[in-house]
Order: C-alpha cells, then structure tokens, then sequence
C-alpha cells in the first residue's frame, strides 16, 4: 500500500515498441521518455493494478468476450508477476512508462495472445482511476486505525491526568485552570472528527470508474456492477467523462490530510512550548530528541518541530491537486500524471507522523508541579470571584469590573487574588464575605466546572469513558 518502489528502473529500450507505436514514424526521444514516464513513482500501484486486471478479466470471461482459456492463462501469468514483484525481481522498464504497460509487456509475454486480449473494453484512462480509488481506499483504511492509535495514547495519558492542574491559555496568557486530562481530550476530540471525515472521503471515492473506457465508454457487453462488487466498490462511476478524469477524491483525502497535520501541528507546538524551561511543564523522552552539534547542554524536540513543519508540506500536495484540476476541460489530460506524486506523499507523510506520535506520546513525562506553579501567575481564578458575585446578585457586568480593579490592586502588590485580605476584596464589593476563599482555588475552580464539556476532574473521566467507546 505505502511501500516504497521496488528496484530502480533501468535505462529505457528505444527498439521496444509503444502500445500506441503504429500510429507514429518515429520513436519517441529518450528525453521524452524520461520526462513523461511515471513508472518509477507509480509502480507502488501494482498490486491494486493487478488486482483491478483480474477482475475485469473474469467479468470479460462472464460475458463471452473472452474464453475461459484466456483467462486461466491471464490468472497464471498474473500469479508469476506479483510472485516477481513480490520477489524484487520484476524488471521495471522505463521505456514502457508506467506501471500499467510494464505488467501488460510482461503479462503478454508470459502469457502470449491472452495478454493482448486484457485490454479488451478498457482503457489506461478508466485503469488508472481505478487502482488510485483501490490504492488509496487502503490507506485510508490504516491512516484511520493509526488515528485511533494516537486517541489511545492521549487518552491514557489524559486519564492519569485528569485532575491535574494545568494554566488554560487564551491568547497564550494564563486565562483559567483546566485539567491536563481535559486539555488533552481536545485533540482526541480533533482526531475524532478527523476520522470522520476520512471516512467520509473513503465513502465517496469507493465507486468504480473501470467500464469507462477512454471517456465514452465500450461498445463491449460488460457487465460493471459485477466488478464493481468484486472489487469491494459501493458501486459505478455513472458518467464516463467524470469518471475518468475525476480527481475530487484525491484533492478531498488532501484536505482531510492537511486537517490531521493541522491538529497534529497544533500539539507539536504545545509540545515545543511545554518542553522548553520557560515552561517545564512536560519533559519528552530522549529517543525523540536531539542534541546540538555546539551546545552539549541541548535536548531539542525535533520529532514535533519537523511535525509541524512536515503539515506545510502537505498543504503544499494540496495546493499543487487543485492549481493541476483547475484548468482541465473534460476529460482525461497527461496533467492527471502528475496527480500521484503528491499524493502518495501526503498518505506517507500521514502515516509516519501518526505512528510516531502514537508512539510518542506514552514517552510524556508530566510536571505537575510546574503547571501549578504557573497557575499562580496569571490570577486564573478571577472569573470564578466574578461568578461568585453573580450568583451573590451583582449584575456579571458589574462584577467583571470589580474583579478587574481588584485584580489591578493585586498586581500593583505582587501578590495572589487569594492572597488579598478580606477586609480589601470586600472594598470592591460588599458581597464578598469569608467564603470566597474557597472560591479562589484552583481545586474550587476546577470542581466547579462540573458539567458536560467542563474541566471538573469527575467530567474529565466520564468524557474519557465515551472516547473509548467511540473507539
């Protein structure tokens, strides 16, 4: 599915001939050659492509359009093809341009006449559409698994930190408390919808171009639906011309690819920030770290900083499918080549981040102390002393002001809100009495969030629960 190319391609043949060599007086020039062959990026389609050819080939046998013996020899020579590339010793020939034509030459010669007649109501137009649907239909497949990988390590991290304190930011400045566990519930929220959205581009692409042909389809008796199920397809590709030259699949899995990098990019940033001393709050094991060549005192975060710079990447594949789709007319154009590259580049990118944040993340060591000791820093409690005024009476309004000259008045002390005398928080209100103590911690303030969605430890671990079922 993602695995690299096997082999290198060897130097183009100019005497072999091109499927198409009648039409033309001369040979195509070994320059052309290299310039429009997409075989050495390609080739990785070659299970799906043999797997489509079978198919077809029995539905053509069904129908009589050719025999039973054809397609015994078809299935022989397949079988020694796959065995060959499974082998590494497929030759891979540049001159026949793609994956398509190198395991057609080498179907025919193996198989002779039987191997000409596979082409029989098909063209490389509906081919290629078809292995890019089954290829990727995979991928999609372990990308979704490698993401509820990655949710059960957060999750697992999040529920031995559930009621751990730790800085809510907004505007990167220490806005209220939250829990670890609920920050981290945040991003396997992310990863959930994510998920969802993959599932829905697989949903749309599983329909089956193949019996397309060119543009217009066959005048052979085929039977569509029929390979169509074979194949594990929803079902056809209704339109001929869309079918061919449809791409939207393919720009859809790049924008739910860019999405997961996104979200993935976001944690690497915290990540990056929380490591560092100005923080403290995390530590990350070594083995996804690394030093300076200069200063032996580093341990860098590379596996997030090349994360994150590894999501502008992927927007990059993005970009590239749609400026390649937009100025195409119908139907099939050379353009669609260079589809591929992109991505299968996202998919691999996809793939290794995922694996290794999965694997990362159990690599967490948290600092409890650090994320409280931050907590003191940037009066985090101020709302709830706005809430207790207003469940006392005062307009919210009213108390936003009061808990904000307060606030000016702890500052201008260098000291907590908590650390306020009563007789002076009760200047800004006489509402305020001794129990706003209480109301003033960050255990108070996290226990009084307890309500679907809220930080309130006891919510964390409900929230924890329903993610797993999910999973």
């Amino acid at each position: 599915m993602t695995e690299q190319p096997v082999g290198a391609a060897p130097a183009p043949h100019p005497s072999e001939q091109s499927a198409w060599s009648g039409r033309f007086s001369e040979p195509v020039s070994e320059l052309v050659q290299r310039y429009t062959a997409s075989v050495s990026f390609d080739r990785r389609l070659a299970s799906a492509d043999i797997r489509g050819s079978l198919a077809h080939a029995r539905m053509l046998a069904r129908q009589a359009i050719i025999s039973h013996d054809d397609l015994a020899q078809i299935e022989r020579g397949m079988a020694a093809i796959s065995a060959e590339i499974e082998r590494g010793e497929f030759r891979w020939n540049l001159a026949d341009e793609d994956v398509h034509l190198n395991i057609e030459k080498r179907l025919t010669a193996l198989v002779g006449d039987a191997g000409k007649r596979l082409h029989t109501g098909r063209s490389r137009n509906d081919q290629v559409a078809t292995d890019i649907r089954l290829w990727l239909r995979e991928a999609i497949e372990r990308i979704v698994e490698l993401i509820r990988d990655y949710q059960r390590a957060l999750l697992d991290l999040a529920e031995r930190h559930a009621a751990t304190p730790l800085p809510g930011f907004t505007h990167l400045q220490v806005a209220q408390p939250v829990t670890l566990g609920h920050h981290l519930l945040a991003y396997v929220e992310m990863a959930a919808r994510d998920r969802e959205r993959l599932a829905d581009c697989r949903r749309r692409m599983n329909r089956l171009p193949l019996g397309a042909a060119a543009l217009a389809g066959t005048s052979f008796p085929i039977d569509r639906e029929s390979v169509a199920r074979e194949l594990g397809f929803d079902g056809v590709c209704e339109n001929s011309l869309d079918a061919v030259s449809d791409r939207d699949f393919a720009i859809e899995f790049s924008a739910a690819a860019a999405l997961v990098m996104m979200h993935i990019s976001r944690f690497s940033e915290e990540l990056i920030l929380w490591m560092s001393p100005r923080f403290g709050f995390i530590e990350l094991a070594d083995r996804y770290c690394t030093g300076s060549s200069i200063m032996p005192q580093k341990k860098n975060p590379d596996v997030p900083e090349l994360a994150r710079g590894k999501t502008g990447r992927v927007y990059g594949h993005l970009m590239a499918l749609l400026t390649l789709m937009k100025g195409q007319p119908l139907a099939y154009n050379k353009d669609n080549q260079e589809d591929k590259e992109p991505l299968f580049d996202s998919a691999d990118t996809l793939i290794d981040t995922l694996r290794i944040f999965a694997e990362l993340v159990p690599g967490i060591t948290v600092r409890p102390a650090a994320m409280l000791a931050a907590l003191g820093q940037g009066h985090a409690t101020a709302t709830d002393l706005a809430d207790y005024l207003v469940k006392k009476g005062l307009p919210f309004r009213d108390a936003h002001e009061a808990v904000a000259r307060a606030v000016r008045t702890a500052e201008a002390k260098g000291c907590a809100l908590a650390e306020l005398p009563l007789a002076e928080l009760a200047t800004y209100s006489p509402l305020i009495g001794a129990d706003v103590f209480s109301v003033l911690t960050v255990e108070g303030s996290l226990a009084a969030r307890n309500h679907l969605g809220g930080t309130a430890p006891e919510q964390v671990r409900a929230a924890i629960v329903r993610a797993r079922k999910q999973l």
